[in-house]
């Protein structure tokens, strides 16, 4: 009898997995458009709203390690499908929310155990299972790449939406974007040989414990951390710093999404560097020029123009870090629970990310400005740098998996 050729092929996977990024990534981004006509529409402080988002990157990562271990063990698909409605169900009640406390049950609590089913984790774990060794910092780095798009595309199409039809009618037009995941998360379906092929014999909770006690892995998430805090504030203050500034929300809307666009070249080529050379040391590369490029940003005079190449710079390192930071995991522990670990080096990104956009918004309340806060950024920029020269990279010795 002739074998069932399998469609789902690493290049289906990757595909597939880049667009459901693209759409996943795109409307997260999307929130800090938000941030102006909900806070004046509703009469709330830019705190209140930032705790809500900033609460939902702190589930968003508190969840990952969970959804990680559920799609390692019960598969990738199911909680990909999960996190799609409460993906939309949580966008649909965030329109219809009017205090604070209810955007930080639609916005923080079910977008971000959403976002927990549906982020990277979810999706590199069968990347790392399909694709040969040599070739994942690449496939996930087109992956990061493909995803990135979606902040180009998707900011436009927010903003659009927002001139258009209001806050309200944008979020619940989103509701039914993210829809669009169910079909495309039937992509990342495993066969069982094919994990089997990555088995070990080890539990999740042996691997929990090898992982955070190795130095490399504690240093790691120490640096996405920083990662974490970096982005998120940016993602959401940016654009109302800008105007701020006397610039017009269009311009905001524009740095965002050329930091989406350039992302797209940066994610594909550190995650080919990834490839080539030497993670940790690429690490601190990326880390120590994001610093360099937020110093040269607030020292030099503001401008429109000034914004744009700002955002074309720091976009070609935005997440980078992605790709590097889990194939370089997968190279120290092994394929067989990718998801759950980079879910919790994730987690740590999203305690930063929480961090981040909530003590932005506290700084901000507090002084009038967020001056205080970018050299923050900038500092802990250069920590991350010297967080990931001393990890060691070499591969734990694994028993022979038996054939299958």
């Amino acid at each position: 009898m002739t074998e069932k050729k399998n469609w789902r092929t690493p290049a289906v996977v990757i595909a597939c997995g880049g667009l459901m990024m693209t759409i996943v990534l795109g409307i997260r981004h999307d929130f800090g458009l938000y941030l102006q006509p909900i806070t004046l529409d509703l009469g709330i402080s830019r705190e209140t709203f930032s705790f809500a988002i900033a609460l939902q990157n702190l589930i968003y990562g508190f969840a990952q390690p969970l959804t990680g271990m559920i799609a390692d063990k019960f598969g990738a698909a199911r909680v990909m499908a999960g996190g799609t409605i409460l993906y939309a169900l949580g966008l649909a009640l965030m329109a219809h929310s009017t205090t604070g406390m209810e955007l930080n049950l639609s916005a923080g609590l079910i977008v971000g155990i959403a976002m927990g089913c549906c982020g990277f984790s979810t999706v590199y774990g069968v990347i790392g299972r399909t694709v040969a060794p040599e070739k994942r910092s690449t496939a996930m780095g087109i992956v990061g790449a493909t995803g990135s798009l979606g902040q180009f595309l998707m900011l436009p199409y927010g903003q659009v939406l927002i001139n258009h039809l209001g806050w309200q009618q944008a979020l619940l037009i989103l509701a039914l974007t993210v829809l669009v995941l169910l079909p495309l998360s039937t992509a990342l379906v495993e066969e069982k040989t094919a994990q089997a092929k990555a088995s070990f014999k080890q539990s999740i909770p042996a691997a929990l414990r090898e992982a955070f006690s190795h130095r490399g892995f504690v240093l790691i998430c120490l640096a996405y951390t920083v990662c974490g805090f970096q982005l998120l504030f940016v993602s959401v203050h940016f654009p109302a710093y800008l105007i701020d500034q006397k610039m017009t929300p269009t311009t905001g809307m524009l740095a965002l999404a050329l930091i989406g666009l350039f992302n797209t070249f940066g994610s594909y080529t550190w995650g080919w560097l990834g490839g080539h050379y030497t993670k940790k040391y690429l690490l601190a590369t990326l880390y120590f020029t994001r610093a360099m490029v937020v110093m040269a940003f607030i020292l030099a005079p503001l401008s429109p123009m000034s914004v744009y190449l700002f955002s074309a710079a720091l976009g070609f390192l935005w997440l980078g870090t992605a790709p590097i930071t889990s194939a370089l995991i997968a190279q120290i522990f092994g394929p067989r629970y990718l998801s759950t670990l980079t879910g919790c080096a994730f987690m740590f990104h999203q305690v930063g990310s929480f961090l981040g956009v909530w003590i932005g918004g506290r700084i901000f309340d507090a002084s009038g400005s967020y001056t205080l806060m970018w050299w923050i950024i900038i500092a802990a920029g250069f920590g991350a740098a010297l967080f990931t020269l001393p990890v060691d990279e070499r591969q734990i010795p694994r028993a022979a998996t038996a054939p299958a």
